[in-house]
């Protein structure tokens, strides 16, 4: 008899109190850990923003899964209703345009693959991430180390490469095996140097929700258990601010670098169906944005065999909507292919391969880089400190106004960016 088990999930009340539980007796053991070695107090402290990147965590998610830590700041600080993520909505080039407030078309990580050089930048091809020829612009750790300050980020995109010579006084090549409790530990260590040596700019970033959104869906409990989780680590920080008197002190900024989708693997648009890959240099591939480099000659023949296609839009690059701020610079391809949101665009053997990789190929996941027009893409932004207006509701903004508001806070001179402080000053005291 062939037996069907059910996903079995504990009540909200079940939850929240098991997780509390657990928070609080993980705060109890740093509490303790901290009176041992003699915590000492912080008097001295700069303006310092620390700036927290939450992979995958989408707008509604403080509201869907009620996190207490993050629910706290958003109600001592500011939220926004959503921050708007540029196109695609991807990891990379978001994160990017976050800490530089570039549009990916002018800082040029327009994807997490990218094309230029006779070669192909991706997430996985280390020797090309820390390769400091893919990254233009000025990130907020150039910016204020170039002007006297310090600063430190454990794992945030492209803070392990040496951007115009700079690297952050402190860093950490990316690896996600290392547990979120050593990475909110390991930045509370650089607080407790003298004040001449103190980083004023931080990052963390964890990776829990984009992962369990990938792999079970938005809506599934392991991503709430993983929301929840990241939360706990925020906690961890918090408390260890408040042993060291700074928990007022410090502005804590809370953001997403896009938000995620459910999707079905079989509802898949398959391009090959529409042209010869021949007629192509180089095609660049995620299921939500394909990117097409012809070849010489060959750009209409391509397009009038795709402008037409179901569930994907086409585009010749120059008629990419202004709205996603996509047609400037070399490295946006000559035709970019956006699959409508909850589908994939791929080939058939690429398809056929995916599948055969699967134990269970058509369970609903999730999915990220469609239009920023969907509400599924929309990101997160919490800040609260002494620099943030309390209790505060910001309307949704363009992700490029992070950029200033650091420098702001900072009191830094902000590099060339495609953010206007004005669009976001009324956040700020």
């Amino acid at each position: 008899m062939q037996k069907t088990f059910e996903r079995m999930s504990p009540t909200d009340h079940q939850f929240k109190h098991a997780l509390r539980q657990i928070g609080v007796i993980t705060l109890a053991i740093a509490m303790l850990a901290a009176v041992a070695l003699g915590q000492q107090k912080i008097s001295d402290l700069k303006p310092t923003v620390i700036l927290i990147s939450l992979d995958g965590f989408r707008a509604d998610y403080l509201d869907k899964f009620d996190p207490p830590t993050l629910k706290k700041l958003a109600k001592n600080g500011v939220r926004a209703k959503w921050m708007i993520p540029s196109f695609p909505t991807k990891t990379f080039p978001n994160h990017y345009t976050l800490v530089t407030g570039l549009y990916p078309e002018h800082h040029g990580i327009v994807e997490n693959n990218v094309y230029d050089f006779g070669t192909v930048f991706s997430m996985s091809k280390l020797e090309e991430v820390e390769n400091p020829r893919w990254w233009l612009g000025e990130p907020i750790w150039v910016t204020a180390e170039k002007q006297g300050q310090h600063t430190g980020a454990y794992f945030f995109p492209a803070t392990a490469t040496p951007i115009e010579g700079i690297l952050p006084e402190h860093y950490r090549r990316y690896n996600g095996r290392v547990p979120n409790d050593l990475r909110v530990d390991t930045l509370l260590s650089w607080l407790d140097v003298p004040q001449k040596e103190r980083p004023t700019f931080l990052t963390l970033y964890f990776s829990d929700t984009d992962d369990a959104g990938h792999e079970f869906g938005p809506e599934s409990i392991e991503n709430k258990y993983a929301a929840w989780n990241v939360d706990r680590s925020i906690g961890r920080l918090i408390e260890g601010l408040r042993l060291r008197g700074i928990d007022q002190k410090v502005n804590i900024i809370v953001v997403s670098d896009h938000g995620m989708a459910p999707v079905d693997g079989r509802k898949i648009v398959f391009l090959d169906d529409h042209f010869n890959f021949d007629l192509a240099d180089k095609i660049l591939w995620t299921n939500e944005i394909v990117q097409i480099f012809p070849k010489p000659g060959k750009l209409d023949e391509i397009y009038d065999k795709v402008k037409n296609i179901d569930h994907s839009t086409c585009w010749k690059k120059q008629d990419i909507p202004e709205r996603l701020h996509y047609t400037d610079g070399p490295r946006v391809a000559p035709i970019v292919c956006s699959s409508e949101e909850g589908w994939g665009t791929t080939s058939h053997a690429r398809y056929k391969s995916w599948v055969a990789s699967q134990d269970e190929p058509y369970r609903t996941r999730g999915a990220h880089g469609y239009d920023n027009k969907y509400e599924s893409m929309r990101a997160t932004f919490i800040a609260s400190g002494p620099a943030f207006k309390r209790g505060y509701v910001a309307k949704p903004f363009a992700n490029v106004e992070v950029y200033n508001v650091v420098c702001k806070i900072l009191g830094l001179k902000p590099a060339p960016n495609d953010g206007d402080l004005d669009h976001v000053r009324s956040m700020l005291r």
